[in-house]
């Protein structure tokens, strides 16, 4: 077959393909557009997921009737002043949106610029254009594209459902609102109830509306600057994770982005505090001289490269790490709420009174519906440990009246011979004995390991453990690190491996228990994994098994030790797998629940 030159009709839909993959990405360059041009408020509707109409509304500058004939040829572009690539501050810069939205849709373009004395229109049908005519509108721009793909029917086969698009739609108006709280954002459809942010100063204030009240109560300031790249955002405490990467939140210059390094530094930040299946949530905003970063990586301007990685990478690890020591010993707040909404009791219409046949032990009415809603929190979902293997005897006994006091209060009682009660100058706290004890363990072996070294204990007869022979091999082929936590290994025989020292400071444990499960964890980790990633896996599991087990009796005096330690030692809010240590409840909030406020 001869070579021939593509038509310009062609040429214009394979370009499309790349900058318009779905609805989503058909109203995240309208919006792109519509911030460029100085918005304060931007209005999105859609229909059928954005397939049949999507309309973006703006009260920005306008174009005049020569730029709006302009602004829909390919490569035309207002955003940049010369020819220089890496001298971008705006989100658009490329000039292919508009006429690659209207090479596969129906495009129809009203605005009106300052100068001029009414409003312009053009319509863009399948890259056929029409001549720009007079148009009513009072200020600004609106954009409307309908039957999108209609000019390349192939596409639509790869769209999903109405929701769907429609789903992914309010995730791209979700980022920009992010990265603007400045600018009021309207998204309404008949897919969803319409949403509305208004425009607010303070940017956490648009974070909690976007992300919730949850993030708002639990989210830690991170400010840090490093050699003329800013960093600043807010992060969740690791009590508050998700099970993927999706409340994750990055932006470099006010541009929503999904980087591989920046993804990767939020990973290593909070490895020490969370297991690799649970995630934080987080909005970061990185800001740097644009020179330093390069946005045209692809047409749909997600990816950007730094010109040195590194100092992002390092910058962000610091500034979590630091924040995270900083606000250690907080537990999410959603705990208290949750525990406060279990305990509310199951009304019902009969009689104006409590429904006694579901709780016919309990004369307050708990019933076991009001549980199951109160503490049905989806963040926390993953780590649902069962119910406490002990008996549901409970010790109490009379505080210690200068304890009261302090943080974490005065112990009262043992609960299941599993949770602590204590009593605090205006509430409670109830605390998990084994995370609690488990944290603590585990940032006492990471002290030890920085100065001198885990002190071992010799078996006076080493423990033999049986294993997979790969799991043996896994495990004698890092001898050396285990050897860092005090924990002595050698080969015996095929399949089998003797422990001749333990960590000192675990006192009696589970050798074979433990020795399994580091086994299990070094099966999932590659020679990529960096050691000191490895390192914070052993110190992880061999804290948990050196631990105080739930079930375990303690004395008074145990537990209140339990909770000094608690106060004194960082990152006490939560165990090494994210779960909260202890939950607090305010006497305000336990007042309610009887009426007296």
């Amino acid at each position: 077959m001869p070579v021939r030159q593509l038509s310009e009709a062609t040429v214009n839909r394979i370009a499309a393909g790349e900058v318009v993959e779905r609805p989503a990405s058909v109203v995240k360059e309208l919006v792109e557009n519509a911030l460029d041009a100085g918005s304060s408020r931007i209005d999105v509707l859609t229909d059928g997921g954005g397939r049949r109409l999507i309309r973006v509304t703006d009260d920005g500058e306008g174009m005049t009737r020569a730029d709006l004939a302009l602004s829909v040829d390919r490569h035309a572009t207002s955003k940049l002043a010369g020819d220089d690539l890496l001298a971008i501050d705006t989100l658009g810069f490329r000039g292919e949106a508009l006429p690659s939205i209207g090479a596969v849709a129906r495009l129809t373009i009203t605005t009106r610029h300052v100068s001029e004395p009414h409003a312009w229109t053009i319509t863009v049908d399948a890259g056929d254009k029409s001549e720009v005519k007079p148009a009513a509108l009072g200020q600004g721009t609106t954009v409307e594209v309908r039957d999108l793909f209609y000019a390349t029917p192939a596409r639509l086969k790869f769209l999903k459902t109405d929701r769907s698009e429609a789903e992914a739609v309010r995730e791209v108006v979700r980022r920009l609102a992010m990265s603007r709280p400045d600018v009021a954002f309207t998204l309404a459809g008949e897919e969803r109830l319409a949403v509305t942010w208004a425009a607010a100063t303070d940017e956490l204030a648009r974070l909690g509306d976007v992300l919730g009240s949850d993030f708002r109560a639990n989210a830690m300031a991170i400010d840090a600057e490093r050699e003329g790249v800013r960093l600043h955002g807010f992060a969740g405490l690791p009590t508050l994770s998700r099970a993927n990467t999706l409340g994750q939140y990055l932006f470099v210059n006010g541009r929503p982005v999904r980087d591989k390094v920046l993804v990767g530094a939020v990973r290593g930040a909070y490895a020490d505090y969370l297991p690799r299946d649970r995630h934080p949530l987080l909005a970061l905003f990185v800001t740097l001289e644009a020179r330093e970063v390069d946005v045209n990586v692809h047409p749909a301007k997600t990816e950007v490269r730094f010109r040195d990685g590194a100092l992002v990478r390092g910058l962000i690890v610091r500034a979590l790490k630091e924040a995270l020591a900083r606000e250690g010993q907080r537990a999410a707040s959603t705990g208290g709420g949750a525990t406060i909404a279990a305990f509310r009791p199951v009304t019902t219409a009969r009689r104006g009174g409590y429904d006694w046949r579901r709780s016919p032990s309990r004369p307050m009415g708990f019933g076991a519906a009001a549980t199951a809603v109160g503490f049905a929190e989806a963040a926390q979902a993953a780590f649902d440990v069962g119910e406490p293997a002990a008996d549901a005897r409970i010790e109490s006994f009379e505080p210690v009246a200068e304890l009261i006091e302090r943080p974490l209060g005065a112990a009262r009682a043992q609960l299941h011979e599993t949770y602590i009660v204590a009593q605090t100058r205006d509430g409670l706290v109830i605390v998990d004995q084994h995370a609690a004890h488990e944290r603590i363990v585990y940032e006492r072996m990471k002290a030890a390991i920085a100065q001198a070294g885990v002190a071992r204990q010799i078996l006076l007869i080493p423990e033999i453990v049986e294993l997979d022979e790969a799991d043996a091999a896994r495990l004698v082929q890092r001898a050396d690190e285990l050897a860092r936590f005090g924990l002595t290994i050698e080969p015996f025989g095929p399949g089998a491996v003797a422990v001749r020292e333990t960590p000192a400071m675990l006192g009696e444990i589970d050798v074979q228990g433990l020795l399994r499960d580091l086994a299990e964890h070094m099966a999932e980790w590659d020679d990529s994994l960096p050691l000191e990633r490895r390192l914070m896996h052993v110190s992880a599991t061999m804290a948990c098994h050196g631990s105080v087990r739930a079930g375990r009796r303690l004395k008074p005096e145990e537990m209140n030790a339990l909770l000094r330690e608690m106060e004194a030692v960082p990152n006490s809010g939560q165990c090494n797998h994210g779960r909260p240590t202890y939950v607090e409840l305010k006497l305000t909030d336990i007042e309610k629940l009887f009426g007296r406020r």
